[in-house]
């Protein structure tokens, strides 16, 4: 329950940092389809921020409904698609232009995640 509290704030704060980074650091360097993917992540991130802090919440109102799976989902999830997406919007200016095959398939499998934490969710409450 604390390692999800702990670790959503921590990346609140990161993607807080990154939104700025990317809003006035990389606006004048890349093009307007890569910041769009660029905001993208962080918005994604944001979200699933809230999300680790609620099954942190949960967690600690509802120990039996055995919510880690949700938020490890969740983090996984955070990993995968943001993390990929910040590479994919920024592969020019780190000379990684070669990454896109590789990186890109990993994107829809951190959006699976996303789906599969808030299914869990769902039924995990849903029996309560």
């Amino acid at each position: 329950m604390k390692f999800f509290l702990t670790t959503g704030f921590l990346l609140a704060a990161v993607a807080v940092a990154l939104g700025a980074f990317g809003a006035h650091g990389l606006k004048p360097k890349l093009s307007i389809e890569q910041l769009q993917t660029y905001e993208t992540a962080v918005k994604y991130q944001f979200y699933h921020v809230f999300a680790l802090i609620v099954v942190g919440i949960l967690m600690q109102i509802f120990p039996n409904l055995k919510l880690a799976i949700a938020g490890d989902f969740f983090l996984t999830g955070i990993i995968l698609f943001c993390g990929s997406l910040y590479l994919l919007a920024c592969k020019d200016l780190l000379g990684l232009q070669s990454i896109s095959k590789f990186i890109g398939p990993i994107t829809p499998l951190g959006g699976l995640c996303f789906i599969i934490g808030w299914v869990i969710l769902f039924v995990k409450v849903l029996r309560m």
